[in-house]
C-alpha cells in the first residue's frame, strides 16, 4: 500500500545506492536543501 505525500509535510526517510555502491539515506541529508529526482521506467 502507497501512502499519499502531502504539501509541507516532510518527505518519509528512505535509502537507495549512489553511482559509488554506497548506501545513503535521506536524513542524511537532512537540514540541507537537496534536489531529488525519480526516474520512473516504463513497460510496454
Amino acid at each position: 500500500m502507497t501512502r499519499q505525500l502531502k504539501i509541507n509535510i516532510p518527505a518519509p526517510d528512505f535509502e537507495g545506492v549512489d553511482t559509488h555502491g554506497n548506501t545513503v539515506k535521506l536524513s542524511d541529508f537532512r537540514g540541507q536543501n537537496i534536489i531529488v529526482l525519480v526516474f520512473n521506467r516504463g513497460f510496454m
